[in-house]
């Protein structure tokens, strides 16, 4: 069970998240930044939830809509948003941008622009784990459309035949880009797959943090013990579009006024303000908290000095 402090500490880190997405969404409208970006915005207690049920020194790997898992997982907000300006002192030296970013030190392994393209990635970390016999574990997130990548097969079965230290940990938002789910899939639920490579299934939902949390480490502690990877289906809705500039033609005003009721952030907020363990008082000081921590992060990037010409050839492959 939790303590007030911890569920406290869930509910900051989901409004950080939250402020970061819209915040660097506003920057890419405005032509600050160029390029795109991919919002987690709804889809917070899915990052918070997994990152709090892991041990130190475990790994994640993320996707094309990552910077929540990054803060999640311990990512600077300043670092982070300075790598997305394209700035010197941002995580992969304004040479990742948005999708392409990671912290080792961290346990972030990355995110990736490519759907599906982090997961054999994670297991081939995971891999790496069980070879060298180590007591980690790696936590790898994918989208609903990545499931239906050849890559994704490929890799939940090597981690299945090999019972490797993973958790597979799928965000169905309903949505790849456009595309609906029922559109998509011959199944219902992803997890009707899991059978498939041998490995259990379960269904969270995806706007409780706390249910996340639970699903999480249960699944992390199979997986550390030797009993192999965990497929989660986490279901759940961004309230953003897929990318900057997305209208969101593809689903009905309806259908999203439905999910801002469920929203994660006001789901806790209500559970912490019925055990007594939040007030207007306490809410306005974590709020003001994070709004400065968003602020100083954007004085930051903007601040920073752009890579120099002369380091161009340098962290990368061709």
């Amino acid at each position: 069970m939790e303590t007030f402090d911890e569920r406290i500490g869930y509910y900051r880190m989901m409004l950080l998240i939250r402020r970061f997405e819209e915040r660097m969404e506003q920057v890419f409208l405005e032509g600050v930044i160029r390029g795109t970006c991919h919002p987690c915005i709804g889809q917070e207690a899915v990052a918070v939830g997994a990152a709090a049920a892991v041990r130190p020194g475990d790994y994640m790997v993320s996707n094309h809509r990552g910077h929540g898992h990054f803060l999640a997982q311990g990512g600077d907000a300043k670092r982070i948003l300075a790598e997305v300006f394209g700035k010197e002192t941002g995580y992969s030296k304004g040479r990742g941008g948005s999708q392409h970013m990671a912290s080792f030190a961290d346990g972030f392994l990355g995110s990736n622009g490519i759907t599906g393209g982090g997961v054999p990635i994670a297991t081939g970390a995971a891999l790496a784990l069980q070879l060298q016999r180590r007591d980690q574990i790696v936590v790898s997130f994918m989208g609903d459309g990545a499931t239906n990548q050849g890559a994704f097969h490929e890799a939940v079965n090597m981690g299945a035949v090999w019972k490797l230290p993973i958790v597979y940990l799928c965000e169905n938002n309903l949505y790849a880009m456009s595309t609906r789910f029922d559109e998509a899939f011959a199944i219902r639920d992803i997890i009707e797959r899991a059978p498939g490579y041998g490995i259990p299934g379960e269904i969270v939902d995806g706007n409780d943090v706390l249910a996340v949390k639970e699903a999480v480490a249960t699944a992390a502690e199979r997986a550390r013990s030797g009993e192999g990877p965990t497929l989660l289906e986490c279901k759940t809705y961004r309230f953003c579009g897929h990318s900057r500039g997305d209208p969101r033609e593809y689903r009905s005003r309806g259908e999203e006024a439905d999910w801002h009721a469920r929203c994660p952030i006001k789901r806790l907020r209500q559970k912490l303000v019925e055990m007594g363990a939040l007030d207007d008082a306490l809410d306005g000081r974590i709020r003001g908290e994070v709004e400065k921590e968003i602020a100083d992060a954007e004085e930051f990037a903007r601040s920073s000095p752009d890579p120099s010409l002369d380091s161009l050839e340098e962290g990368v492959f061709a």
